[in-house]
């Protein structure tokens, strides 16, 4: 069936208050109609989410934010400007509109405008912003692929296959504060891009759960998973291990080698972080999973943010 059927299916699921999974260029989404609590509430439910992690809400043009955010602060269009679409998210005052389920009762909402040609035209022709978590079970690894969303979410009523995302970890997230912003997530755009455009506030204490993905533990495989360091590789067998490696450098002795990156590129490791992680979860003779550590510097810092969330609840029974 041609894409923009099934993108005219995928629609008509939204409108009648269904749920549908569609890629963005960070990872596949499962979107419902953001402005209907009945459907978002299905979305906590298929993803086994707690309703204290707030949702984004994604649009396709500069009305829809302006009906969902009551903010008229110049800065949003400055940064809408230079970084939409993108993975960049917002957290903004919200508008009565926008349901509390989808903030969890805060007064903010999370809104972004993603750079995928699919997700644009289907929040089009949905006729309605989408809220949208990643399209997987709660705390597991992030889907960058409609197999990705088939193996964690098989219930859910549609998916829209729109290939394998492009940035491969989610959007970074900030919010604006009376000196600038302030980084809630990171992700591959970086703070010193964003500070181009506005400074960086240093100044707070951030609360859990202003945005998704600040909880400790998060992006988790179903298998143990740690990060690779000189100790770790001199204590553990090898045989039943796979390595998601970046430099090559550790390859030797693995079961299972996945490079993800054939030119040392930070954007080639975030963009295949997740699927790597998904393969070897689903190897049979794979029982460990090692992932490469990188500097945390730029896009590096939304790498190692992934990769201690993921290794989190591993290494505290280690």
């Amino acid at each position: 069936m041609h894409l923009q059927e099934n993108i005219q299916i995928a629609a008509s699921h939204i409108k009648e208050g269904r749920l549908v999974a569609f890629p963005t260029e960070t990872v596949y989404g499962l979107g419902a109609n953001a402005l209907n609590p009945t459907a978002v509430a299905k979305i906590f439910e298929l993803k086994e989410r707690p309703s204290f992690d707030p949702l984004i809400v994604h649009i396709a043009d500069i009305q829809q934010l302006e009906q969902l955010t009551v903010s008229k602060d110049e800065r949003i269009m400055a940064l809408a400007d230079k970084f939409w679409p993108g993975p960049l998210t917002l957290v903004l005052p919200k508008s009565n509109l926008v349901p509390d389920l989808v903030t969890s009762g805060m007064s903010t909402v999370g809104i972004r405008m993603p750079a995928h040609p699919v997700a644009l035209a289907l929040i089009a022709a949905a006729g309605c912003p989408l809220a949208a978590p990643s399209a997987n079970k709660f705390g597991r690894i992030s889907p960058t692929s409609a197999e990705h969303v088939r193996k964690q979410l098989p219930d859910v009523d549609y998916i829209l296959d729109g290939g394998k995302t492009t940035v491969g970890i989610e959007s970074t997230i900030i919010r604006l504060t009376d000196r600038g912003f302030q980084l809630l997530r990171t992700g591959v755009i970086t703070r010193e891009e964003i500070e181009k455009v506005l400074p960086f506030d240093q100044s707070g204490v951030l609360e859990k759960s202003l945005a998704p993905g600040m909880l400790k533990s998060h992006y988790s495989p179903r298998k143990k998973m740690l990060i690779a360091d000189e100790y770790l590789l001199s204590q553990i067998d090898l045989s039943r291990a796979g390595l998601i490696s970046y430099t090559g450098k550790h390859s030797e002795g693995f079961k299972r080698v996945i490079e993800v990156s054939d030119r040392h590129d930070l954007r080639d490791y975030a963009v295949n972080l997740f699927a790597a992680m998904h393969a070897l979860e689903d190897d049979t003779e794979i029982d460990l999973i090692v992932a490469e550590a990188v500097a945390e510097e730029g896009i590096g810092m939304a790498i190692m943010d992934r990769l201690k969330k993921a290794e989190f609840d591993w290494k505290q029974t280690s």
